[in-house]
C-alpha cells in the first residue's frame, strides 16, 4: 500500500535527450527535418509553408486562413467526403490550419500506410479545385464565426492589444481571421492568386517524426514532393511604431459584469540571449499557478478566477503581457495589483522562488517530446525562432545555470511597467468611476483598436 501522507522524494537528477535531428533540402528547396524514433510504427509530419496570416494583404485580411479552409474541400476531382473516407480507411488523421506565420498541413498514419496517406495529401497540396461552392461556404463560415467571436470581451482585449502593441502598419497587428468586411470582399481569384503566389517548397518545411530510417523517409518524400515546384512571391513587411506609454484604452462592452484585462509592452525575440533567465523570470512573476500574481490577485485578493503572464514569441517580434478577467467592481484594483507586481519584481526574486522555478521547468520538460504531436510542435518552434541544433538537449542544463542576479537584470531589462499600456474590455459606464482618478490617460476605441 501506498502511504499518501508521505510527500514522494525526487528520484534524482533528470537528464534529457533528444534523438539526433537530421535534415536535407530536396531539389525543389523543400527543406526536411526528422527525428527516427522507433518505438511506434507511426509518421507524423507537418508541413509547414510560410504564408500565414502576416502576408494577408491589407484590404484582404483573413486571406490566407480562408485559403487553408478551401485547400481540402477538394482535390484533383476528389470532394471533401471523398478525401476524409480515404484517409478514414487508411487510419490516418490529416488535417490543415493556419496562423500569424504559417499555413500548415499535418498528418498522422501508421507507417505502413504512409505511402497511400502521402497520395491524398499530395493532391490537396498540389491539385486543389477552388470551387466556387466551396468558397463561399467557407467564407459564410468564417464571417458567421466572427459575428460570434466579435461578443466574446477575450477574443476582442486580444484583438484589440494586438492592435495597439504592433501599430496600423505591422502585419502582426491584424487577426488571422481577418474582419468581416475584408471577408465579404474576397473572391475566388483571391484564393487562387494567394495559393500561386506564396505555396512554394523555397518557403517550406517539412517537420516530420517516424520509425523509417531517414534515408528512406526521404525517398518517399521525393517520389510525393518532387512535382511541387510553384515559384514564390516575397512580400516585403512593414513596421509602425506601437504604443509605448502607460495608458488605458477601453472598449464598451455593455451589460458586462466583468473585465477583461490586458496589460503588456512589446519584448526581444525568442532566440535572444536572456530567454532561460527570462523563462524563470516569467515563471516566477506569472507563469505558473504559484506565481506571484496569481497568489495575489486569486488567493489573497478573490479578484479573479486565475490570472497569468507571458511572453509571446512570433518570428519577427515578441511580447510580454499580463492577462485576467475580473469583476467589473474590481477593475481598478486588479489594473493597481498587476503593475505593483511590475515593478516588484525589478528587486529581484528569493533564492526559494528561483530553485522552484528552476525545479519546475526542469521536471516538466521531457513529458513536452512524448507525442509525435509535441516532438513535431518543438521542431517547428525550433525553426520559426532559428534555435541551434543542441537546444533541447542542452535546456536543463542552461535551466540550472541561471542565477538570481541573471532573474533580476531580466526583470529590470525586460519589464518595463512605465511603458505597459492596459486594455479593457468592459461596461464603461461601471468603469469609469474607477478608472478616472488612475491619472492615466484613458482612450475609448472600437473593436479594432482605433481611437473613437
Amino acid at each position: 500500500m501506498i502511504n499518501r501522507k508521505q510527500k514522494p522524494e525526487p528520484a534524482g537528477e533528470l537528464f534529457f535527450s533528444l534523438p539526433e535531428i537530421q535534415e536535407t533540402t530536396l531539389s525543389n528547396g523543400l527543406k526536411v527535418v526528422y527525428i527516427q524514433k522507433e518505438k511506434l510504427p507511426i509518421t507524423r509530419l507537418n508541413l509547414m509553408i510560410e504564408c500565414g496570416s502576416k502576408f494577408d494583404p491589407i484590404n484582404k485580411k483573413g486571406l490566407s486562413n480562408l485559403t487553408s479552409m478551401v485547400i481540402d474541400e477538394g482535390a484533383d476531382g476528389l470532394s471533401a467526403v471523398e478525401i476524409s473516407d480515404v484517409f478514414d480507411m487508411l487510419g490516418s488523421n490529416f488535417s490543415v490550419s493556419s496562423g500569424a506565420e504559417s499555413i500548415n498541413l499535418k498528418l498522422q498514419t501508421l507507417t505502413e500506410n504512409l505511402e497511400g496517406s502521402l497520395d491524398i495529401f499530395s493532391k490537396v497540396l498540389l491539385k486543389p479545385d477552388f470551387k466556387q461552392q466551396d468558397f463561399e461556404r467557407e467564407k459564410r463560415k468564417i464571417s458567421t464565426r466572427l459575428l460570434q467571436l466579435g461578443d466574446e470581451p477575450e477574443f476582442l482585449a486580444e484583438r484589440i492589444f494586438e492592435f495597439l502593441l504592433f501599430g496600423e502598419n505591422n502585419p502582426y497587428s491584424f487577426p488571422s481571421l481577418g474582419y468581416v468586411d475584408n471577408i465579404e470582399n474576397l473572391q475566388l481569384n483571391d484564393i487562387k492568386k494567394f495559393y500561386s503566389d506564396k505555396f512554394s517548397p523555397k518557403v517550406s518545411n517539412l517537420v516530420a517524426v517516424g520509425n523509417s530510417d531517414f534515408v528512406s523517409f526521404t525517398k518517399v518524400m521525393v517520389q510525393y514532393f518532387k512535382d511541387w515546384d510553384l515559384p514564390t512571391e516575397r512580400t516585403v513587411l512593414s513596421d509602425d511604431d506601437s504604443i509605448n506609454s502607460k495608458n488605458i484604452f477601453l472598449f464598451d462592452k455593455k451589460d458586462s459584469v466583468q473585465s477583461e484585462i490586458r496589460i503588456g509592452h512589446p519584448s526581444v525575440k525568442r532566440n535572444s540571449y536572456s530567454f532561460f533567465p527570462r523563462l524563470i523570470l516569467n515563471t516566477i512573476l506569472g507563469g505558473q499557478f504559484t506565481s506571484r500574481i496569481n497568489l495575489n490577485l486569486r488567493e489573497n485578493k478573490g479578484y479573479t478566477y486565475g490570472v497569468f503572464s507571458t511572453f509571446s514569441y512570433l518570428k519577427d517580434a515578441a511580447y510580454f503581457y499580463v492577462s485576467t478577467s475580473v469583476g467589473i467592481e474590481n477593475t481598478l484594483n486588479a489594473v493597481n495589483e498587476i503593475y505593483f507586481e511590475l515593478e516588484k519584481i525589478q528587486s529581484g526574486v528569493t533564492d526559494e522562488e528561483l530553485e522552484f522555478a528552476k525545479s519546475s521547468i526542469i521536471k516538466k520538460f521531457p513529458s513536452n517530446f512524448e507525442s509525435y504531436r509535441q516532438i513535431t510542435g518543438n521542431l517547428t518552434t525550433k525553426i520559426i525562432h532559428s534555435l541551434p541544433d543542441n537546444y533541447f538537449n542542452t535546456y536543463i542544463e542552461n535551466v540550472s545555470a541561471v542565477n538570481s542576479d541573471q532573474v533580476k537584470e531580466a526583470a529590470q531589462n525586460l519589464i518595463h511597467p512605465e511603458e505597459a499600456f492596459c486594455v479593457i474590455v468592459g461596461d464603461k459606464n461601471k468603469l469609469y468611476s474607477q478608472l478616472k482618478d488612475t491619472g492615466l490617460k484613458i482612450v475609448e476605441v472600437d473593436y479594432k483598436g482605433r481611437e473613437i
